[in-house]
């Protein structure tokens, strides 16, 4: 009979304490999969109400001026730029800096804030001065 395999086994997640940096990872996943599969439909049902014509594109542009399509921007520009953030956070990882506990964790804090600021100043812009 074969005996069990003497090296550990991987832990599961209920054993891990939550942390920012497994946070912000499962974010990246979580933006990256969103701007994917809502960027990808919004960007299709846009050209095509472009090139329906006019009485469409017009439409696409009532449902995206109506509140729910702004809040549908407003969450994709946020999953945009914590996707980016995120990713330039493990660019510095991937480099071999920011490893240590508290620049792990600060990093990921300011992935948090950078994203929301950035959001928050987009979307101030574009309601506020725009109209």
């Amino acid at each position: 009979m074969a005996q069990p395999p003497s090296r550990p086994l991987s832990p599961h997640m209920g054993i891990y304490k939550w942390g920012p940096a497994m946070a912000v990872s499962i974010l990246h996943r979580a933006t990256g999969t969103a701007l994917a599969t809502a960027g990808m439909i919004g960007l299709v049902w846009w050209v095509l109400a472009a090139a329906s014509g006019k009485e469409s594109y017009d439409q696409f542009v009532d449902w995206a001026s109506w509140w729910p399509g702004k809040v549908v921007m407003i969450g994709l520009s946020w999953a945009f730029f914590q996707h980016m953030c995120s990713g330039l956070r493990h660019f510095v990882l991937d480099v071999g800096a920011g490893y240590e506990l508290k620049a792990n964790k600060l990093g990921a804090i300011l992935v948090v804030l950078a994203a929301a600021t950035m959001t928050a100043t987009l979307w101030a812009y574009l309601l506020l001065v725009k109209g």
